[in-house]
């Protein structure tokens, strides 16, 4: 089932708006939301809605809550963000970022007590948008078993990176795990069974029904999601063990948060904001002109055989979103009656 652009984000705006928000917060909302499904990242699109409804009607987030001022130097600041809805608080760290960095080069912003904030990347955008150097890095439940462990100690802890270039930006937002807890949520809502290879059991066992692997996460029971790269040395597991501790420092240890293996995930979530002006290294245009030929010097290299394009980060993603907004977002079955279920209960058009 496809759903127009417009009418899906028009959904998602009034649905917020019945639980309080005014007009302009329920549009970031629903625009950081649609964004993913434009992407293609259907696991934290409107797919999510339902889970960020149950977390406002058990008051986990503040409707209300304002983002407080920890510390802050012309370069930096470090915000508390008192279980405000993550998508806001997020929104407004990356302005500040972006503020500090047009006037000073670099703007680095911490936010801790925030919630989920749909894709990472959306926030890593907002800066290569106002021809900026974007990151954005949140950590979440711990979900990933690290290189030799038997329980989850760390999380998806996503890394996103934005850089404008010629056509897109180059966007790189990829979690540290194989894959995210969202997507074994979306395996588990449509039926399907997991890859080998992407998730264990407690015991270290190969395990692919994905109620099992979030009953166990859920329960604290042990296994779970492995790091990019998979089991062990061999593949270099170790290596996205290394990114997501990475991604760990840069949120909740710089930023005084919960630690992942700590997280409740009811307002202790830590994120990190970036944003670099690059015009201090030489002329910006210059320096995106020379981004855009990295990325056709790749595009022109040799193909493997059978393909016909090489990608950098973010391409697929941008074509799916021209796509997308020209014939309309796919939506799954389950979801799609998940909306209507709610708009009925709203009162909200569907």
């Amino acid at each position: 089932m496809r759903v127009q652009y417009e009418k899906l984000h028009r959904f998602c705006e009034e649905t917020f708006q019945k639980y309080g928000f005014n007009s302009k917060d329920s549009f970031v909302i629903a625009d950081v939301l649609v964004q993913a499904d434009l992407f293609g990242v259907e696991s934290h699109g409107v797919s999510r809605i339902l889970k960020y409804i149950d977390l406002l009607e058990q008051k986990v987030i503040q409707i209300d809550a304002g983002t407080e001022i920890v510390k802050e130097t012309k370069l930096s600041a470090v915000l508390d963000a008192h279980s405000a809805m993550g998508q806001l608080a997020a929104t407004e760290a990356m302005q500040t970022a972006i503020k500090k960095a047009k006037q000073h080069g670099i703007g680095m912003v911490q936010l801790r007590n925030s919630n989920h904030y749909g894709i990472a990347g959306y926030y890593a955008l907002l800066a290569a948008k106002e021809h900026l150097l974007g990151v954005s890095m949140t950590n979440s439940p711990a979900i990933m078993a690290p290189t030799f462990c038997a329980e989850a100690l760390l999380g998806s802890n996503p890394i996103a990176f934005a850089m404008p270039a010629g056509k897109y930006p180059f966007l790189y937002d990829g979690a540290t795990t194989v894959i995210t807890r969202g997507k074994v949520e979306l395996y588990q809502k449509t039926g399907k069974q997991l890859m080998e290879g992407w998730t264990v059991d407690e015991t270290g066992k190969n395990e692919v029904r994905p109620d099992i692997i979030l009953k166990n996460i859920r329960e604290k029971r042990g296994g779970g999601i492995l790091p990019v790269g998979g089991r062990g040395e061999l593949s270099a597991g170790y290596k996205g063990y290394g990114y997501a501790m990475i991604c760990e420092i840069m949120t909740s240890v710089l930023g005084g948060g919960v630690f992942s293996m700590h997280k409740t995930d009811k307002g202790d979530t830590s994120q990190c904001f970036y944003a670099v002006d690059y015009g201090m290294f030489g002329d910006k245009r210059e320096i995106e002109d020379r981004m855009q030929m990295l990325i056709s010097e790749i595009h022109q290299a040799k193909k493997e055989e059978g393909q016909q394009h090489i990608y950098t980060a973010g391409e697929k993603e941008f074509e799916k979103e021209k796509e997308y907004r020209e014939n309309g977002i796919p939506v799954n079955d389950k979801t799609y009656q998940e909306l209507e279920i709610l708009g009925k209960k709203l009162g909200v058009a569907w």
